[in-house]
């Protein structure tokens, strides 16, 4: 903590809606259905309105196992958001709402941010090679290939440079001999820190200015999102207090705008920011974690799993997601927004299962059907979980299967063929979430099973 000490000592101190409901309809639903023009608390201040669940018919008594598990997790901050008004503002061990903590990998979505404010300004192109704003030999590719890296390569994860760690190379290394080949740009998707953090530098050269200052002067101002990025290593790690994440999902739902300011001016670029950028991880957009897609891909690996990432969630958030659990979800149809700082111990790059424990608990209290469907798995498997054993029984026992079960990192850990019934120790599986992959005459059913 000293060093998070030594940087809160430098960080800043500082439409209406339509009701297309018809009288029967208004009645049926609750009122918190119902679109409600946004609140954006003032720039600098602490003021911030706030409602009451109870006001939103919410479930309350669903909110002290919401914390229960949250403090269970070491969290530190936890805020959710209606139409831009505080609902639930939580803080654990000491922390405060005047207390800062770092984004990790949440930093990504607010770089990406910046880069379409500079995109908007004619300041640089996605279709820019990087090399035009890094200089040639910025990796240790040839020429040829080096210039098929993008700045939209960049933002997509999809550079092709080597994520992999060795005795001689950090995959955090931004440095020409750590950035070596391992496929032409665009034909693979892996979560490489390096030419992210690379983004930095286009920014800089692109505008004449570093990311800070870039920032500062073109939507800190004008937001009040004050924080900074620290270089930690190779990295660059935003730090912040709480409601400036806050802040950040509020500029991101009302389409690029704080209240009648506009920060992203080309609405395109904010589009294609929060949806599937490339095919190979349908799950990703520019930096942005995106729920409800068909297939989704994780850090560290080449698997790809069917389903949506965040299965209890609302099928439209997408996210902001950090190492050890630090999460800004954002959910348009609800006007939603879930804020978490913390430190969840499992040095997970990406807290998709922490952030699906947290969404299926916050969905118990603000009562949304996040549209949940396994029709096409249950109709042909059942799946029962014990303290001892996995039990999968085949609906149809005339069939042959053959059951995959892989862990988060998409390591495969179970394989077996079986027809009828098929029994597993639980020993085996030493995490507490697993995919769990059948085949079964040329079809591909995946489950998501969540171990307790």
């Amino acid at each position: 903590m000293k060093l998070l000490s030594i940087l809160n000592s430098k960080l800043y101190s500082k439409l209406y809606s339509k009701l297309y409901l018809i009288f029967a309809l208004f009645c049926f639903f609750n009122f918190n259905t119902i679109a409600k023009e946004l609140y954006f608390p003032p720039i600098l201040g602490n003021q911030w309105e706030t409602q009451t669940p109870e006001s939103l018919n919410w479930e309350t008594k669903n909110i002290p196992e919401l914390y229960q598990y949250l403090e269970s997790q070491n969290t530190k901050a936890f805020l959710v958001l209606k139409d831009g008004e505080i609902v639930i503002e939580k803080y654990f061990d000491n922390f405060t709402a005047d207390s800062n903590w770092y984004w990790a990998s949440a930093g990504k979505s607010l770089t990406a941010f910046t880069i379409g404010v500079a995109e908007s300004k004619g300041q640089l192109n996605l279709t820019d090679k990087t090399s035009k704003y890094l200089g040639e030999g910025w990796t240790s590719l040839d020429k040829e290939l080096e210039d098929k890296i993008t700045v939209w390569n960049q933002l997509t994860m999809t550079t092709g440079l080597n994520d992999k760690k060795t005795d001689t190379t950090n995959s955090d290394c931004t440095d020409p001999d750590c950035l070596n080949y391992l496929a032409d740009a665009g034909k693979r998707w892996a979560y490489h820190n390096a030419p992210y953090t690379l983004l930095d530098k286009v920014l800089e050269n692109a505008t004449g200015q570093n990311l800070n200052t870039y920032i500062a002067q073109n939507i800190s101002n004008k937001t009040g999102i004050y924080g900074l990025f620290f270089k930690l290593d190779f990295n660059n790690v935003f730090i912040s207090k709480p409601r400036v994440m806050a802040r950040f999902g509020l500029l991101m739902l009302n389409n690029g705008n704080w209240a009648n300011e506009v920060i992203i001016s080309n609405k395109d670029y904010l589009n294609n920011m929060i949806n599937t950028s490339q095919e190979l991880n349908k799950s990703y957009g520019y930096l942005w974690w995106l729920n409800g897609k068909e297939s989704f891909m994780l850090p560290t690996s080449q698997f790809v799993f069917n389903g949506s990432a965040m299965a209890d969630a609302p099928d439209d958030m997408y996210g902001a997601l950090g190492k050890n659990g630090q999460i800004l979800n954002i959910i348009p149809s609800q006007n939603l927004i879930v804020v978490r700082m913390g430190d969840d111990g499992s040095d997970n790059f990406v807290p998709t299962n922490l952030n699906n424990e947290i969404m299926k608990r916050v969905m118990s209290v603000v009562k949304i059907n996040t549209s949940i469907d396994y029709d096409n798995f249950s109709n042909q498997f059942i799946i029962n979980s014990t303290r001892n054993n996995i039990e999968i029984k085949n609906i149809d026992a005339n069939k042959n299967n053959e059951v995959k079960i892989y862990n988060l990192l998409g390591i495969e850990i179970f394989n077996q063929e079986f027809t009828n019934n098929l029994v597993i120790n639980r020993n085996l599986i030493i995490d507490k979430f697993c995919f769990i992959n059948i085949i079964s005459q040329n079809q591909s059913y995946t489950y998501k099973l969540i171990l307790e």
